[in-house]
């Protein structure tokens, strides 16, 4: 047919090659590849026999680089297989090459049952070539009907009518030429001939329209398929020559050949490119530290070449995402020539990347991607995290300076109005008993009473005062201490301890203080009728709840009372919340880590 007066014709039938896909394909073990290598190494040298030892017919330089030519398809076929088993990019380069060994090999073999087969298979590598030309992006798969008419279009002139043809064809060792007749056979060989040259163009012509209308990203990885339609037009240009010339110049076979012995090292720079843009990948990675937002975003676009590239970050308490600049960002993306993936970070999904679809062919390198950016965006949040508690340590820090400074003027004013000028009050009332003492024993006698009343009230105030600075009562536990507080409370106060064991005692100090000043602001603010106040333990956490049916409505951040609780809970590394809508009440709940 094509080939009909050398192999190399039988091999200029055509291009015709799949494209990687996106399977994954089972690991393979190293016999597996050593057999393989083998395999190509024992074709090669099969083909090459007549060039290496003498030959009754020898090669010519068009038949030697044919030759070479299937040895550089499955080279790079097998290497591309081993690096990017994910994509059949490989296997169809490596099934390409052996194709073309069919030939140069089975040519040798001076069998009929050889020479038939060498004849019908000829050109079996063009369809698998002209398949990896439409599918290198896509994963190896066809995925439209024009790819698959494409592919039939080849299948029938190169294998239908081949067959055909050789039921016509009157040539010596064709076990199939049943009915030889030169006529009909130049007609099929001329039909042959025209159907892949129209072929060819509807090829070049689709590949075309996809370059034209391709992003940045997908003309890069339709790269090596442009180098292939060259390759398929200078082959429907050979083809034209041969239906209106009769004859084949040299040097437009050494042209055709001379191109396609380059393609394949085209597509397996094009399946490895990714391997260039993990090493990109290490340049974020070393400047994790410091990136941030859009910068973030730069970093990646470069690192894997899609400037189109956006990193969506979830919104709080939604399901929409938003880029670094706030703009809302579709995810998944509505249009067909994006895609995105998920960035999770310990299970939980923080962002999203949305991309050209094109980079879908290499899933290896869009998970790396987002492997960068999870571990750079954990990383801001983390440096979010930390500025966020030193701002709030710095705040509390503050906040309990000046609770001090106050907590000292207000002992002081205590002290001063109270205890003090009762003091100096019964020292004066010593000394005029001291005058009246023989004088007017019944004023004497009225003198030291009202001492002993103020003494009296003296040793209340130090009393309550020295519990406010600590709690004798908790010596003897956390459960006696909130009896006495509810004893003193001005609300009815139920008490509930539900602890096996003692809390440890700057847990129980804690605790105390959480519901001696939470009683408080109920008996002042809450309009309350009673209060419970619950103990009980959760692991090893703590927990203190105080609860009212007053008007709620409570805000811990008007006052110092409860932030200043806020800061006590915190500085144990625990939590207070506090629930209080209008109208319903009251809850103040506190979270204190207490060991296992």
């Amino acid at each position: 047919m094509l080939i009909r007066q050398t192999p190399w014709e039988e091999v200029a039938s055509g291009p015709g090659t799949p494209s990687p896909g996106r399977f994954t394909a089972p690991g393979r073990s190293l016999w597996f590849w050593v057999a393989l290598w083998l395999a190509a190494i024992g074709a090669e040298f099969g083909a090459l026999v007549p060039v290496l030892f003498d030959s009754a017919t020898p090669l010519t330089g068009i038949d030697v680089l044919f030759r070479v030519t299937g040895g550089s398809f499955v080279a790079c076929g097998l290497v591309a297989w081993r690096r990017r088993p994910d994509s059949r990019a490989g296997l169809l380069m490596t099934a390409t090459g052996f194709s073309l060994f069919i030939v140069p090999v089975a040519s040798q073999i001076e069998a009929p049952a050889a020479q038939t087969f060498a004849w019908l298979f000829s050109d079996l590598w063009t369809i698998t070539f002209v398949a990896l030309l439409l599918t290198f992006v896509t994963g190896g798969r066809l995925r439209s009907r024009t790819d698959r008419a494409l592919i039939a279009a080849f299948v029938l002139p190169l294998l239908v009518l081949q067959v055909v043809w050789m039921l016509f064809w009157e040539q010596e060792g064709n076990l199939l030429a049943l009915f030889p007749d030169g006529g009909v056979e130049d007609v099929v060989d001329k039909t042959q001939r025209s159907l892949l040259g129209l072929a060819s163009l509807a090829t070049a012509v689709v590949i075309g329209r996809r370059w034209r209308a391709a992003s940045l990203t997908r003309r890069r990885a339709l790269l090596p398929g442009v180098a292939g339609v060259v390759c398929l037009l200078l082959f429907a240009g050979m083809l034209t020559n041969d239906l209106v010339t009769g004859t084949r110049p040299p040097w437009l076979v050494w042209l055709v050949l001379g191109s396609i012995v380059l393609v394949p090292a085209g597509f397996l720079a094009g399946l490895l490119r990714s391997r260039l843009a993990r090493g990109e990948l290490a340049d974020v990675f070393r400047n994790l530290a410091t990136v941030r937002g859009a910068e973030l975003q730069g970093a990646l676009s470069r690192a894997i070449g899609d400037p189109s590239l956006v990193v969506a970050y979830r919104l709080p308490e939604s399901l929409g995402y938003a880029d670094a600049d706030g703009r809302p960002v579709m995810v998944p993306p509505a249009a067909r020539d994006r895609a995105s993936a998920p960035i999770a970070w310990e299970g939980r999904t923080i962002a999203a990347l949305v991309y050209d679809a094109a980079l879908d062919d290499d899933p290896e390198l869009v998970e790396a991607v987002c492997g960068a950016a999870a571990i750079a965006l954990e990383n801001e949040r983390l440096h979010g995290e930390s500025a966020r508690r030193l701002a709030e340590l710095q705040a509390s820090r503050e906040r309990i300076v000046t609770a001090g400074d106050a907590e000292r003027r207000r002992l002081e004013r205590n002290l001063h109005d109270g205890a003090q000028q009762r003091l100096v009050g019964i020292a004066l009332q010593l000394r005029l008993l001291q005058d009246q003492i023989r004088d007017d024993p019944a004023a004497a006698e009225r003198m030291a009473q009202s001492a002993s009343t103020e003494v009296g009230h003296s040793l209340t105030e130090l009393r309550d005062l020295a519990r406010g600075l600590h709690p004798a009562v908790l010596d003897y536990g956390l459960a006696p201490a909130l009896d006495a507080l509810a004893r003193r409370s001005t609300v009815p106060t139920e008490i509930s301890m539900e602890t096996a064991e003692p809390l440890p005692r700057p847990v129980e100090l804690a605790a105390y203080f959480v519901a001696c000043e939470a009683l408080a602001n109920v008996g002042k603010y809450a309009q309350a009728s009673v209060a419970h106040v619950r103990v009980w333990r959760r692991g090893s956490t703590a927990c203190v709840e105080i609860a009212d049916d007053g008007i709620g409505g409570a805000d811990a951040g008007a006052g110092s009372g409860l932030q200043g609780l806020a800061d006590r809970v915190e500085a144990l590394e625990g939590r207070l919340r506090i629930s209080s809508p209008v109208g319903a009440g009251t809850v103040v709940t506190a979270e204190l880590p207490c060991g296992s």
